[in-house]
């Protein structure tokens, strides 16, 4: 009776953290729903997002080398590949620019006597060099690029390989069927997985729903609802009326159209995990052209982080004022550009943001010990952020796409 995907996806969702709850609130003394049931859970989810992740890599690199030889030719290329790159910069500064205007009207954690207690780690202290970003672009190993699954690296080589073969011309035939046709075997293989999304998403709800510390959430009801109802503004509204603005697409239908992308995100928290809805989201039901989603959309998981921008900027500024030690307006310039290269380099793995929040809480000089406040409360927020995330990834695309039609048919008029 239930034929939408989505809507299985969101039953598994909320029926998977009520249960979870339930177990939490009412059954927590019972050994077997605890500890058992809540260990099976979380073993379910871990082999489904494992299941997904297997295939992200071999995904991403069959697709970009399949996306640019359907390109015209290659200064089509470098055309897409400048817009792409320049409209997911643009995005991430307008998050930055939005995030630090609330935090500047707001004021959020002032008053907010946080104690220093508690304990926390930090494993990094630095900010990402831009340089030695772009040196390691360039794999040295190519198996090892692949193991580790370096996004930035896979791409590189993809976009390689793609050339060539588009170079080579009609001597190449045979490598690009091949190369389609593997891309076929691909998005076969994600909709297979897909099938078993729903149980998958409910493991994972029902393990987080039976570890929620709901006590912390509650006593930080402040920052919760900043964060949080920033990244809903941008998800539902922001984007969807960008969308709305430059392409053909309606508010309504975009909103439509990606709730299964948020649902996956929600439950995965991972950008990285979440690639191939993506792109079954931009190719299947926004009709965006397989070259433009074949490149933009693992880029954008690596390096279009909206969310993450927001939550970072959000967070340093609620921690410096609830621990009394505000930022000052000299040190604001700096901050704002160590979150715009910290949310560059999160990467698209769950728990992404909270390192960067760290590495800047230690840069800053904020008390070490609040990290403790960010690690308790990121597991909720990393779940929406990631959603917001990879709804940019898809608006920016969609909107780079209609541009590339509308150079398109600015060609064919004047031939």
């Amino acid at each position: 009776m239930i034929k939408s995907l989505s809507t299985k996806i969101f039953m598994g969702l909320f029926t998977g953290l009520l249960l979870g709850s339930i177990v939490q609130y009412f059954l927590a003394d019972v050994g077997f729903f605890s500890g058992t049931l809540v260990e099976l859970a979380s073993a379910a989810g871990t082999m489904f997002v494992n299941m997904i992740m297997m295939l992200v890599v071999p995904l991403v690199f069959v697709s970009i080398v399949s996306g640019v030889c359907e390109l015209k030719d290659m200064q089509s290329f470098g055309r897409l590949g400048g817009k792409t790159f320049g409209f997911y910069i643009i995005n991430t500064l307008v998050a930055v620019t939005a995030a630090f205007a609330l935090v500047m009207l707001v004021d959020p954690g002032k008053g907010v006597e946080m104690s220093v207690s508690g304990s926390a780690t930090i494993t990094a202290t630095e900010l990402p060099s831009l340089l030695a970003l772009l040196v390691d672009i360039v794999p040295r190993n190519p198996i090892a690029a692949f193991m580790s699954g370096n996004m930035l690296q896979v791409i590189f080589m993809a976009l390689m390989l793609g050339g060539a073969i588009k170079a080579l011309g009609d001597t190449a035939k045979g490598a690009v069927q091949a190369f389609q046709t593997a891309d076929n075997i691909m998005m076969k293989l994600i909709g297979m997985v897909m099938n078993l999304a729903p149980l998958g998403v409910f493991a994972l709800m029902f393990k987080l729903g039976a570890t929620l510390e709901a006590k912390v959430f509650l006593s930080m009801l402040q920052y919760l609802g900043l964060i949080i109802g920033m990244l809903a503004l941008w998800i539902f509204v922001v984007y969807p009326f960008a969308v709305s603005l430059f392409t053909p697409i309606t508010a309504k239908q975009f909103r439509h159209q990606t709730r299964e992308q948020v649902l996956f995100a929600l439950s995965t928290a991972s950008s990285n995990a979440t690639i191939p809805v993506t792109l079954r989201t931009l190719t299947q039901k926004l009709g965006v052209n397989h070259a433009v989603a074949g490149f933009g959309v693992p880029l954008g998981a690596t390096m279009n982080m909206g969310g993450v921008s927001i939550y970072i900027t959000i967070a340093t500024f609620f921690i410096a004022n609830a621990y009394g030690m505000p930022i000052t307006t000299e040190q604001i310039p700096v901050v704002l550009f160590s979150v715009f290269l910290l949310s560059v380099g999160a990467g698209g793995v769950p728990g992404g943001g909270m390192v960067m929040i760290g590495v800047l809480i230690h840069q800053m000089g904020l008390p070490i010990e609040a990290f403790a406040i960010v690690a308790a409360l990121d597991r909720l927020i990393d779940t929406i952020l990631t959603s917001c995330n990879v709804v940019g990834d898809t608006a920016v695309l969609t909107i780079v796409d209609q541009t590339e039609k509308a150079h398109q048919i600015t060609e064919t008029d004047e031939d």
